[in-house]
């Protein structure tokens, strides 16, 4: 999926950490869709629910403290500055420790999506769906 063009890392890095998780929230819902799909659930009541426990703060949490030993330098930099965003309200189902995560996790889809890290951001997010951590 390609809708935009691909930004120079440069570019990427100097945009504010939350305007990348703000794309990084749709690629990463977007990925947990279709993974839902490929395991033949029909009923879309079912898809809507899966979908929003794997997306909810708690579970994005989960998932970011799964990846933080696998990223790079450069990719550890956007997550830390994405989780240490100051957030102007955190949804009453998160802590703010789950939050910070989240955004954090967010931050580096967007930033991976954004310069075309098309193959770094699948083993990622494929390592987040094979391993579940909304069920740890």
């Amino acid at each position: 999926m390609r809708f935009l063009p691909k930004l120079q890392v440069q570019e990427a890095q100097q945009l504010p950490a939350l305007q990348l998780a703000y794309i990084g929230d749709a690629v990463y819902e977007l990925a947990v869709r279709e993974h839902l799909l490929s395991l033949g659930q029909t009923r879309i009541e079912q898809l809507h629910n899966a979908t929003v426990h794997w997306v909810q703060a708690a579970s994005q949490a989960a998932a970011a403290r799964l990846l933080v030993p696998e990223l790079t330098e450069a990719e550890a930099a956007i997550f830390y500055r994405g989780r240490n965003v100051k957030p102007a309200r955190i949804p009453k189902s998160a802590s703010v420790g789950e939050y910070c995560y989240s955004t954090a996790l967010e931050a580096l889809v967007g930033y991976l999506y954004l310069t075309g890290q098309a193959e770094r951001l699948q083993e990622l997010i494929t390592k987040v769906l094979v391993a579940k951590p909304h069920e740890m």
